[in-house]
């Protein structure tokens, strides 16, 4: 569920991903979500709860990994982060944000930094008073700094930057 939720949550605010997370959910009230019933439900009806076309394709990609079992999550908690990773994003629509934030969240990693991500781009930006926000290789190197612990200093970026 958490990389289903990841997904819509791409390129998304919180909120309206939230939303359509939730309507997703409350389409199986008697039940709970399950990759195979995923796959059972046409994709306009996936369409219909607010999921854009190209996350409906994407969800139904990583269900059949989950189903086929080309994806295993118990294999991913043992695995290094890049190997998740790498696994992840194998699986059409997850990227490298959408796998470090399940390396983050969903895995508990201590040491993971995305730095694609435009929330910690701007709270490094905001924390050291850059006038513009910062290189790949600045993040790099504040980060290094950071280590094992960058998951937290993450989270306290993406709290300071909202304030």
């Amino acid at each position: 569920m958490d990389l289903v939720e990841a997904i819509i949550n791409q390129q998304l605010s919180e909120k309206a991903g939230s939303t359509i997370f939730t309507r997703l959910c409350s389409a199986f009230p008697h039940t709970s979500l399950t990759p195979k019933k995923l796959l059972d439900v046409p994709d306009q009806e996936v369409r219909d709860l607010g999921v854009s076309w190209s996350k409906v394709s994407y969800l139904k990609s990583l269900s059949r990994a989950v189903v086929t079992k080309a994806l295993i999550f118990e294999d991913l908690k043992m695995q290094k982060d890049a190997d998740v990773i790498t696994n992840l994003t194998k699986i059409k629509g997850i990227g490298a944000w959408t796998a470090e934030m399940f390396l983050m969240f969903s895995l508990g990693r201590e040491d993971v930094f995305s730095y694609g991500d435009l929330g910690l781009r701007r709270g490094i930006q905001l924390l050291y008073k850059l006038k513009k926000e910062p290189s790949l290789k600045q993040m790099e190197k504040l980060s290094g700094r950071w280590k094992p612990y960058r998951t937290y200093v993450a989270l306290a970026l993406w709290n300071f930057k909202d304030g």
